[in-house]
């Protein structure tokens, strides 16, 4: 998936979320909605922090873009299973 595919798919569903949460009545789902925007929100601003770091070359950032993606790998893990939870996949 090259970057302007990851900024749509980001764009998308915080626009989802963002809508799902404004237009809820009920303060808790609205509450769960928007932290799911601004999940989104942040992963739009992670991949385009990773693209900047991939463009600089120096040996020296190497280590920090490993690290950069390992911590988004982890917050995409913690969302995958965050909704698994929410529609029951766990017990």
């Amino acid at each position: 998936m090259n970057l302007q595919e990851k900024l749509e798919l980001c764009s998308t569903y915080y626009k989802k979320w963002k809508e799902k949460a404004l237009s809820s009545q009920n303060l808790e789902q609205s509450k769960n909605a928007m932290q799911k925007a601004f999940f989104w929100l942040e992963m739009h601003s992670a991949f385009l922090a990773l693209e900047a770091m991939e463009q600089n070359k120096d040996p020296e950032n190497l280590q920090k873009l490993i690290l950069a993606k390992a911590n988004l790998s982890k917050k995409l893990i913690e969302y995958s299973e965050k909704i698994l939870e929410e529609i029951n996949w766990f017990k």
